[in-house]
């Protein structure tokens, strides 16, 4: 009777260490999301996306180069032409990202990883003197769902003395936090 129990019980803990041994992980398991976890055997929605974090309303810190008009000496800096922040929005998880600044929208994209893309687009900004089309490009990283950063590039012409355009181009750092 006794070698029954003990078989009886060997069988019983055999069964719950397999049982134990068997219970599967929850996680991330998707290796394009943020919060991927490579140690996941079963996917509990827990996925983020660097496209999901960008979304919605960004203050702006811009560290912008200024420029002085030729001729006319009157200097503008691009930090006052630009928003205290901006809103990001997306096309329902594509990775392009709609920019607005100041009613303006640039056009952008987001990889899996935060890197921020934009490409070559023309935009109309009142520097001071009336609007003024100005090309755009430039890159970004958004490294949390409360931290970001771009560089923007603004390139120009200006018609001091008609037909004799100056052309410009000024850098822009942009802080992003929430």
């Amino acid at each position: 009777m006794k070698t029954k129990t003990n078989l009886f019980l060997l069988i019983l803990l055999s069964l719950s260490v397999t049982f134990i041994s068997c219970e599967k992980e929850p996680g991330c398991m998707d290796p394009n999301s943020l919060t991927y976890n490579p140690d996941a055997k079963k996917d509990d929605g827990t996925c983020i996306y660097a496209y999901d974090i960008a979304l919605g309303i960004w203050n702006m810190d811009p560290d912008c180069e200024e420029y002085t008009i030729p001729v006319i000496g009157t200097t503008v800096s691009l930090n006052d032409q630009l928003p205290d922040s901006i809103y990001v929005q997306g096309d329902d998880g594509v990775d392009d990202l709609f920019i607005d600044i100041d009613g303006t929208q640039l056009s952008g994209t987001i990889d899996y990883e935060g890197n921020v893309l934009v490409d070559p687009q023309t935009i109309s900004i009142d520097m001071g003197f009336g609007p003024m089309d100005i090309d755009v490009s430039g890159s970004g990283f958004i490294s949390s769902s409360t931290l970001g950063s771009m560089d923007l590039t603004y390139s120009f012409d200006i018609d001091i003395v008609p037909g004799f355009p100056i052309s410009e181009s000024l850098d822009c750092s942009i802080s992003l936090t929430r």
